[in-house]
Order: structure tokens, then C-alpha cells, then sequence
């Protein structure tokens, strides 16, 4: 099926009885309303569904029925609650005819077993709530389920955890279509941690830290604020007054993920917003996020985001109106 409009900037939210509340209002508070300061239109959101919906102890009306959901740049399929029952079969078909038509597909939390249902997990990584990854994988075999993990990026179809996570992918969203500088500044007007990797582990097994109450909260704001120095494992570990494996072990429960990676992600999106928000060059960036030469940022941001740090520049430069919130001291962004 071919796109009908060019309208990348549209976002249809795909609702019928059954959905779960959570993830279908944070997807709608995410993308509804644009942050301060934001040049390009922002986007158009549309509610989709067969009729009158109940999602919890809500009642909903859509604007528009399933029939909108091709015309859309993105679809988000937000989380299904009876998971002993098989979704829909106008929505399946509906989201499976959205993918056909060219339309980014994203499912939050347990709308991935839509997704799946529609045949657009087979062959592909995947993931959802870690509660129901085994469930997953053993109704739709042909999916390479990945419990550990808070989102999966495929492309054109898209996959998160549960809650949290599916905020993440919302945010990961914006930064694929408008930067890290866009991004940020809503999950500023969401007083929310900008960015999480979707590699991060998507299970934790102590709580979540308060901002300035765990091991490592005063190793990190002086760890983002010398992302110009060429830190090592040691060298956090010698500041944190503790072994290297101790480190270790408290940066996977805090953060998810290791210290080197922790350490690469920074000096990636510091760069990101240098690349939005200034004129320097790469070698300039690459000095200024740790990265040493301009050679080594541009293998690192490759690998990373997927352009080269020009190509990134010119596609996102012009998003934002440059303003005293937009070059914000870069510890903010943890």
C-alpha cells in the first residue's frame, strides 16, 4: 500500500475496549503538546478507534475510526490489558494496514502482542513488560523476545517495556525526529531523566533511587561535569572511594547499564546538543565531550546514532529557536 499523505508529523494513538490507561495518556501527553521554544509545527495528534472505548475506569471517544490509522506518520499502540485474550481483529488489521502503508509503528508495554498478533514482530527483536516476555515469546514463536532490555528500535516498528519505559520510547521518538535538544526540553516540561538507552535493563531489583540518595549521586554530576577528561573506570571508581567491581555492581543497579557505557552514552547526546546548539566543529565537540579527536567522535556518534555528526547537524540544527533554556549546563540531562 502506498502513503496517502506526507504527513510524517502525524500521530495516531490507537484505542478499543481493553487498552490500558497509563500508557495511552503519557503517549498523549508526550506528543500533544509541543515544549517552549520548538521553530517546526509540532505534531497532530489523532485518538483512533472503533467506537466508544473503556480503558480502566475511563471512558473515551476517538476523534477518528481504526480506517485513520494509514494515514498517520506514526502509530502507537499502547498496552493491552487481557492478555488471555487475542486483540481485536479490526485493530490488528488496522495497525498491520498502517505498517503496509509506510507508517512508523510503535506498541508501549503490552501492545506489543497487537504488534505481533499483526505480524510485525516475526523475525524481529521485540520486547515488553519483563512480567509477560516469556508469554510473549511462547504465543508468537517467531518473535526474538528480549526481556532485558526497556525498548527496541527496529526501524519502522518499534517495541518498550512497561510504564517508564514506554515514556522512554515516546522521548526516543522525538529525538529520532526532532534531536536531543527537542527531546530534552520535553522531558524537562515532564521534570523526567531525558534519556535512557533502550539496552538498559529493564528489571531492577532494589527501588528506584531518589535523585540524591543512592551510591552514586554525587559521582554523577562530577563524572558530566569533566566529560572533557579522559576518565577510566579507575578514576570513578578512586572518586567513589570504591573498588571497580563494587562500581560496577552499583552503576548496573542504578543505571542499568555499565560505567564505560554510562560514561560513552553522555559524551554521545553532550555532543548531540553541541552539534544543535553551537557552530563548533567536530574537532572542537570531540575535545570538549572527551572524545579526543574528531576521527574517533565520528566512529563513536556512527555507531551510536546512525548519521555522522554533519549529517546530524544540518538535519537537526533548525529545530529549535536557540534560548537560555536551550544550552542548559549538560548535568541536567541525567
Amino acid at each position: 500500500m502506498t502513503r496517502t499523505i506526507p504527513d510524517v508529523d502525524s500521530i495516531a494513538l490507537a484505542v478499543t475496549d481493553g487498552m490500558l490507561h497509563f500508557e495511552l495518556s503519557l503517549a498523549y501527553e508526550v506528543f500533544a503538546a509541543a515544549p517552549p521554544g520548538v521553530a517546526d509545527p509540532w505534531y497532530s495528534v489523532a485518538v483512533c478507534g472503533p467506537g466508544p472505548a473503556r480503558a480502566g475506569r475511563f471512558r473515551l471517544e476517538p476523534d477518528h475510526g481504526l480506517d485513520r490509522l494509514p494515514l498517520a506518520g506514526t502509530v502507537i499502540v499502547p498496552g493491552w490489558a487481557d492478555l488471555d485474550e487475542d486483540p481485536p481483529a479490526d485493530l490488528v488489521d488496522a495497525v498491520r494496514a498502517a505498517h503496509e502503508a509506510g507508517a512508523r509503528v510503535a506498541s508501549l508495554c503490552t501492545g506489543a502482542f497487537v504488534l505481533a498478533a499483526a505480524g510485525l514482530l516475526d523475525g524481529r527483536r521485540a520486547t515488553t513488560h519483563w512480567a509477560h516476555t516469556e508469554a510473549l515469546a511462547a504465543r508468537y514463536p517467531r518473535v526474538e523476545v528480549d526481556p532485558d532490555v526497556l525498548y527496541v528500535d527496529n526501524g519502522s516498528v518499534l517495541t518498550s517495556a512497561g510504564k517508564a519505559a514506554a515514556l522512554d520510547l515516546c522521548l526516543h521518538l522525538i529525538r529520532l525526529d526532532r534531536g536531543s535538544s527537542v527531546a530534552n526540553a520535553v522531558a524537562r516540561r515532564l521534570v523526567v531523566p531525558p534519556h535512557r538507552a533502550g539496552g538498559q535493563a529493564q528489571f531492577v531489583t532494589t527501588p528506584v533511587p531518589a535523585p540524591d540518595n543512592h551510591p552514586l549521586a554525587e559521582l554523577l554530576p562530577w563524572v558530566t561535569e569533566r566529560l572533557d577528561q579522559p576518565l577510566t573506570v579507575e578514576d570513578l571508581a578512586r572518586r567513589a572511594r570504591m573498588s571497580s567491581r563494587n562500581l560496577g555492581r552499583h552503576f548496573r543497579s542504578v543505571t542499568g547499564t555499565t560505567p564505560l557505557q554510562w560514561l560513552l552514552t553522555q559524551r554521545i547526546r553532550y555532543a548531540q546538543e553541541l552539534l544543535e546548539t553551537t557552530d563548533d566543529s567536530v574537532e572542537t565537540i570531540a575535545a570538549a565531550t572527551g572524545m579526543g579527536t574528531a576521527t574517533t567522535l565520528r566512529r563513536h556518534f556512527n555507531r551510536t546514532v546512525g548519521v555522522p555528526p554533519d549529517t546530524y547537524r544540518r538535519t537537526f540544527r533548525s529545530r529549535t529557536r536557540p534560548g537560555p533554556d536551550d544550552v542548559r549546563h549538560h548535568h541536567e540531562r541525567l
